[in-house]
């Protein structure tokens, strides 16, 4: 997808207000304006619903752990997480990949097989806004690390443009979406006809081929793997290592 397009927020709104019949007003962010207070409402609808719609490549953030003394396996989230992209994330001290997300039944099984010590911690398990590892009680040390889609996906109107800072909505009118300026405009298009009960045909549809055109050209062909079949643990992990672990030690 496109990045910063440079496009307010002031001026989606106001492209939206002339799209649906409304004359732009100088500053419908702050207007008062009930239906310009129903479109600045939407707007962070829209964006919220488009971060979680798709990966989107300008949302892709990296994060890692290094365990310490006393650490219980249980790791914040950075602030602006919104949702993990799954097989991303890798123990980066031993080279191998990590299995999960488990869920809550497998994370059960884990705990319950009570695996030595010197098993690889390849598994984790997120709960309560928490990155949980198994082993609990990780050895000091172990560099993890995953990727993520942000929940931040607008530009801070105030933060200067060499070193911008984001956030997770729109809150003044210099504000930049990060979303391309024609998707954003279509997606709110459509929550504002579907809040007023309007027929959305024309404008879904608009929606749905600029959405389409956008997911279609945001990242590369992906890479065949004739070796991996997509399951939930590709590698060599906690369910398929014997108690011993993964050799190297006698």
């Amino acid at each position: 997808m496109a990045g910063n397009t440079g496009i307010t927020a002031s001026e989606i709104l106001n492209r939206v207000a002339a799209e649906v019949g409304i004359a732009p007003i100088n500053s419908p962010l702050e207007s008062q304006d009930p239906f310009f207070i129903q479109l600045r409402y939407l707007l962070n609808t829209a964006g919220e619903e488009l971060m979680q719609a798709y990966p989107w490549e300008l949302l892709v953030r990296s994060h890692s752990i290094t365990t310490e003394t006393g650490d219980t396996g249980e790791y914040s989230m950075p602030a602006d997480f919104g949702y993990i992209l799954n097989q991303t994330e890798w123990d980066n001290t031993n080279r191998v990949p990590m299995g999960g997300p488990l869920s809550a039944q497998d994370w059960a099984y884990l705990k319950g097989r009570d695996l030595a010590s010197n098993t690889l911690y390849a598994s984790f398990r997120i709960a309560q806004g928490k990155f949980n590892v198994f082993p609990i009680n990780p050895p000091v040390g172990l560099n993890l690390s995953f990727e993520y889609i942000s929940s931040y996906w607008v530009i801070d109107g105030l933060s200067s443009p060499s070193s911008p800072t984001y956030k997770d909505d729109v809150t003044i009118a210099s504000d930049v979406p990060l979303f391309d300026k024609t998707l954003i405009t279509r997606a709110l298009k459509v929550k504002y006809l579907e809040s007023g009960g309007f027929d959305t045909t024309k404008a879904q549809g608009d929606y749905n081929q600029i959405f389409a055109f956008l997911t279609g050209n945001d990242k590369g062909a992906p890479i065949l793997n004739a070796g991996y079949s997509g399951g939930r643990f590709p590698y060599l992990n906690a369910y398929n290592t014997p108690n011993t672990g993964y050799g190297g030690g006698t």
